[in-house]
């Protein structure tokens, strides 16, 4: 806040809009950013001067006084505004002078509003103020000067100018915040004394002593003549690019060598002292030196130790977007990898784990509810694409976006910024860990709801749901006893639950010691910990001995590694060199003695076939703690062992099955430390028997590396080996052996056909005369194969980001995001052939960057709920539209339908897809739009100054028929292509633009068109 004293008070907004809001005495509120502090926008609430305003969630509403006969007058205005468009909406009008105001968001978005007489008025901000709402605060005379809510909102309480205050409660008993935070008053202005000044040291800066302001020459003002500038040299140009750089004029051209980070200089420490300056610059060009060897300058210095594949990947876009992007070079399986362009993409590999996990893949593909933001809804509509996807990345924007809307994943600090993953500030580790537990519980908690109506859950979806706790409570949760023992031996016992275990590592002194991951999970489980806890008898904080103990085993083990700091990074690599000692020792029959350090060559040697060793590979052995499986059994007296185990031996027959569950690796996700880019996350996950049968055919398993749209297979070793200078572990998943037989494994379509049925529309300004579409009869429900025309409209969020090279072509770095705000499908045969019978409008609660209005026909407005006269529906309803058009077998007809379905987040098979644009195109030859196709083929003018979503698809339509009709007419199988070749003849004269006269309105009777004259 300004030191001028204008500054009335300052609010924090939504925590997802990170904004600050500044009152000013004056008139207007402001909205800085929370990091730079600079202004976004500026509201003039009233024209005499501002005296409160409140912020909740998306709404800020103001109290004021207003010029009126040469003075101020109280408004009883409240002034309205919407964070999220930045713009006023209907003022609420009052029954007292407002001075102060306050939300109180208890079970509602309630406004209190106070006089300075003592008036109180309670009223909605969106709603009407009702006169029988106000209540007087009795301050006997005295005006109310301040006005405050408390925190747990059961209490007001109001100061008078007398120096009285008045508090009002809800109850008898009220529940204040016990533990809220001292309040920061300002210090007063204190001297500090001068420090003592050790004149014996010889280092003692001279700055600190205190020199008054003089106009007289200092002792350390140097004449010019003793005195030499010394200004910092620019670093030397690197001699790659010197040697490749071409010359136009004075300026030179050269490609980027890509030894340095793009918008970055390298800057010297200690630069500024001229002595060290010869020294620091041989420093610098030796460390700049670019390699002569073409080979050396392909791998960059720093990132040798990081293997290629799991490096973080990227997309390169050209002019086509990503259709000539090869990702078959990086996935040459027929699984399917997830692009990671998208804000907070850096859950993808979790998303793999958990698709690859086979209950949890039939489990969100049976749920379906009426929640429009539930992630898993929308898990099982990713996972859906995933398994329709022959190899193809698909990408997570639909479920990225409910994501985004989930207050709790905001107040973990889960959903990132843009510039937080660009500039890799975020610890990735420790941040996919916190998504991990967040996931399990929000799934745990959505498929346990069973409130959704039998239209939207379909008839078979309950199956996993009949019991009272969810598939990922039977999966994942363990019940657990937590007992705290208190020195005056008080014993408090208490059961909960919980779907993940957090490792938990010795003290630093015992460090060094030889651990078995199994004693450590043991540990982390039977977790004893001293803390100082709340004791009922001795009625205050003491210190206890707080244990847990597990009353049952989890199906899936789901470890968070916490390796979170140096030291659990060392302990980890010491565990590995002990473990890999032992394993050299058992294979190779060998004795280490622990006084004797062997040498690197000699390790080598262990590994050589000639000297008589059962492996081959020493590498193999390397930075590997954790065993591929492990056994654990909960004994009579519900005691916990845990122990490595073989992942070839099976239990023995004294072994009780029921208490004793063998566990295997199923997924490691890694955090991979790259200083070029900030790191990024991969997955290890040993892929089932039943995926392979479905996607290859076969019945076999393999571990996998998943990097987004990389994908390969890998050795099993690779998945449990942990090189801490660049490969850190984060999460462990082990899955019981036989785990498949326990689940139904079914999966039960649980969209209906009702869903296409009418439904109402979310805007208030919507009626029936402005229907733009005739829903469908239950006559009218779509079979296999049966035509329907597609188009959709888009709106874009966010803008692309590109640099220009120094040749002057333009590199697109991060793509615009686009967000689908129309869809439209109309029949496509029948009586009805033509007539829509979806048009629907997308609203959304992300700002909108740009409306496109003259290519998408979307104007301002139009997605608000408030003032729209379109038929609004949320981007779920529509997506289950057309969901069930897909399943049932419909064909889609549209143009550049590729796109379409991208944007909207569909997987559709290709032999559902007629494209026109793929129709009437020649190989090497330009994409031609709709519009020139349908004033050629059709003599149709569309497109004049905004496009219609409805006019689009039935163009498309037409344009299917007259294709058809072609190809039957065609006599050779030259015919069609004669009338292509007269196509690109006649765009190429007209330069691809449609003639506005009505002379040229008609090609059919041009010269140009002989092909089709003959047809």
């Amino acid at each position: 806040m300004s030191s001028s004293g204008i500054t009335k008070r300052c609010l924090l907004s939504a925590a997802r809009d990170r904004r600050l809001n500044l009152g000013h005495q004056e008139t207007e509120v402001s909205l800085r950013d929370l990091r730079t502090f600079v202004a976004e926008h500026e509201f003039d609430a009233y024209s005499g001067s501002l005296s409160d305003f409140d912020v909740h969630g998306n709404l800020l509403v103001t109290c004021g006084f207003s010029s009126r006969m040469n003075g101020l007058a109280c408004d009883r205005f409240l002034k309205v505004y919407d964070l999220r468009m930045m713009r006023a909406i209907t003022p609420l009008q009052v029954h007292v002078d407002p001075l102060f105001l306050k939300f109180i968001p208890t079970y509602t978005s309630r406004l209190a509003i106070i006089s300075q007489t003592g008036q109180c008025q309670f009223c909605e901000p969106t709603g009407l103020a009702n006169p029988a709402d106000i209540f007087h605060v009795n301050t006997v005379g005295q005006l109310i000067m301040t006005f405050d809510v408390s925190a747990s909102k059961q209490a007001m309480v109001f100061g008078d100018s007398e120096g009285c205050v008045h508090l009002w409660a809800d109850s008898p008993e009220v529940t204040f915040n016990a533990y809220s935070r001292e309040t920061d008053f300002a210090l007063p202005c204190m001297v500090d004394t001068l420090p003592h000044l050790d004149w014996n040291q010889d280092l003692m800066p001279l700055s600190l002593i205190p020199v008054p302001l003089t106009s007289e020459t200092l002792l350390s003002d140097w004449p010019a003549a003793n005195s030499v500038p010394a200004p910092r040299r620019a670093p030397p140009v690197d001699p790659e690019i010197l040697r490749t750089m071409k010359k136009v004029g004075f300026i030179g051209y050269a490609p980027n060598p890509r030894t340095k980070l793009r918008n970055q200089v390298c800057v010297r420490a200690c630069g500024d002292i001229p002595y060290r300056l010869k020294e620091l610059d041989n420093e610098f060009d030796s460390f700049s030196q670019v390699p002569e060897s073409p080979i050396g300058r392909e791998e960059e210095p720093h990132l040798y130790m990081v293997a290629k594949k799991y490096r973080k990947v990227t997309i390169k876009y050209s002019k086509l977007g990503l259709e000539d992007f090869d990702f078959k070079h990086y996935n040459k399986t027929l699984f399917a990898g997830l692009e990671p362009h998208i804000p907070n993409a850096y859950c993808n590999c979790m998303i793999q784990v958990l698709y690859f996990l086979e209950p949890v893949r039939c489990l969100v593909q049976n749920h379906l509810c009426q929640k429009e933001f539930c992630l898993g809804c929308e898990l099982g509509f990713l996972f859906h694409m995933l398994d329709l996807s022959r190899g193809d990345p698909c990408q997570g924007s639909n479920f990225l976006r409910a994501f985004r809307t989930i207050p709790e994943a905001s107040a973990l600090g889960l959903i990132l910024a843009d510039s937080d993953e660009a500039t890799g500030k975020v610890n990735l580790g420790r941040l996919i860990q916190s998504w991990n537990r967040f996931i399990l519980t929000q799934l745990h908690q959505e498929t346990q709801e069973q409130e959704a109506p039998q239209a939207y859950r379909g008839v078979g979806s309950s199956s996993f749901g009949s019991s009272g706790d969810s598939v990922i409570g039977q999966l994942c949760s363990c019940e657990v006893e937590n007992s705290s023992m208190c020195r005056c031996g008080k014993e408090t016992v208490r059961v909960s639950s919980t779907l993940l275990f957090t490792l938990s590592y010795p003290e630093s002194n015992d460090k060094t010691k030889d651990y078995e991951f199994a004693q450590i999970l043991k540990r982390s489980i039977c977790l004893e910990q001293n803390t100082q806890a709340w004791c009922e008898n001795c009625e205050k904080y003491q210190p206890t001995v707080q244990t847990r103990n597990i009353r049952c085993l989890p199906d899936v083990l789901v470890i968070n590694c916490e390796v979170n700091s140096s030291k659990e990074a060392d302990f980890w690599k010491t565990q590995a060199e002990y473990a890999f000692k032992k394993t050299v020792m058992k294979k190779g029959g060998l004795e280490i003695p622990k006084s004797k350090e062997i040498s690197l060559g000699e390790w080598k040697d262990l590994g050589n076939a000639e000297a008589g060793h059962l492996y081959t590979s020493i590498e193999e052995l390397k930075n590997i703690w954790i065993p591929h499986s492990i056994q654990m059994k909960l004994t009579k007296n519900k005691e916990l062992d845990v122990c490595n185990w073989n992942e070839s031996d099976e239990l023995s027959s004294s072994d009780d099955q029921d208490s004793t569950y063998t566990y295997d690796l199923m997924a490691s996700v890694v955090h991979i430390l790259d200083s070029r880019t900030g790191g990024s996350l991969v997955g290890h996950i040993k892929v089932g028997e039943t995926y392979h049968q479905r996607k290859e055919g076969v019945t076999h398993q393999q571990w996998y590396l998943f990097n987004d749209f990389l994908i390969e297979p890998v050795d099993k070793c690779e998945a449990v080996q942990f090189d801490m200078s660049w490969k850190v572990p984060a999460i462990l998943y082990y899955a019981r052996r036989n785990l498949h037989a326990k689940y139904n494994l079914t999966i039960k379509n649980p969209i209906e056909a009702s869903v296409l049925l009418a439904e109402a529309s979310l805007a208030r300004k919507q009626r029936k005369c402005h229907a733009t579409f005739i829903p469908l009869m239950l006559n009218e429900m779509p079979q296999v194969g049966d035509l329907v025309g597609l188009d959709a409209e888009f709106v874009t969020l966010n803008e692309e980001e590109a640099e220009l090279r120094s040749d002057g072509t333009k590199s697109t770095i991060k793509p615009s995001q686009m967000s689908v705000a129309r869809i439209t499908c109309v029949r496509g045969q029948g009586p009805n052939e033509g007539i829509p019978f979806i048009d629907d409008y997308i609203s959304t609660q992300e700002q909108v960057v740009d409306y496109l209005t003259q290519y998408s026909g979307i104007k301002p407005g139009d997605l608000d709920a408030k003032i729209s006269s379109k038929h609004l529906t949320t981007l779920k309803s529509t997506y289950l539209k057309l969901r069930f058009l897909i399943d049932v077998g419909v064909k889609f007809v549209g143009h550049g339908l590729q796109k379409d379905f991208r944007v909207i987040n569909l997987m559709v098979p290709k032999d559902q897809v007629i494209d026109t644009v793929y129709l009437f195109h020649m190989p090497r030859k330009r994409m031609i739009s709709l519009r020139f196709l349908a004033w050629y083929f059709l003599d149709l003018k569309i497109q004049g100054e905004t496009h219609d979503s409805i006019e689009d698809a039935r163009t498309a339509l037409q344009l299917y028929r007259k294709y058809l009709e072609l190809s039957k007419n065609a006599t050779e199988p030259d015919d069609f292509r004669k009338v292509l070749k007269g196509l690109y003849e006649k765009g190429r004269k007209m330069d691809w633009k449609v003639p506005e006269q009505d002379s040229q309105s008609s090609p059919k009777n041009a010269a140009v068109f002989p092909a089709v004259l003959a047809l």
